[in-house]
């Protein structure tokens, strides 16, 4: 039983763009908060993006500010995250996760993690 599915990672070169797309099931997607999070070799798990499904609020972490944008259609359980001008430095791999109403940006608050997507950005 999938809870979350990540897709749209790849291979880019610095510069451009990738779509990631999570496709949740509805008790998932009943969450309030949905993130992204991402891991690089040899480092821990950090916040990418959140966004609060009841009021549309969203955050971001300071390295992808400008660049990144999280959105969701509650019609179709599906929340996004639009990467535009990747660098290097954003190569992980990335996974989307639900939390309830009260989580931040800390990877211990997520109740619910997909399998994840890899993105690589090449120089």
């Amino acid at each position: 039983q999938v809870q979350l599915v990540e897709s749209g990672g790849g291979l880019v070169q610095a510069g451009g763009s990738l779509r990631l797309s999570c496709v949740a099931s509805v008790r998932t997607f009943s969450r309030d908060i949905m993130g992204w999070f991402r891991q690089a070799p040899g480092k821990e798990r950090e916040f990418v993006s959140r966004i609060r499904q009841s009021a549309g609020l969203t955050r971001y972490a300071d390295s992808v500010k400008g660049r990144f944008t999280i959105s969701r259609d509650i019609a179709k359980n599906t929340v996004f995250l639009q990467m535009n001008s990747l660098k290097p430095e954003d190569t992980a791999v990335y996974y989307c996760a639900a939390a309830a109403s009260n989580a931040a940006m800390y990877s211990y608050e997520y109740d619910y993690w997909g399998q994840g997507t890899q993105v690589t950005v090449s120089s």
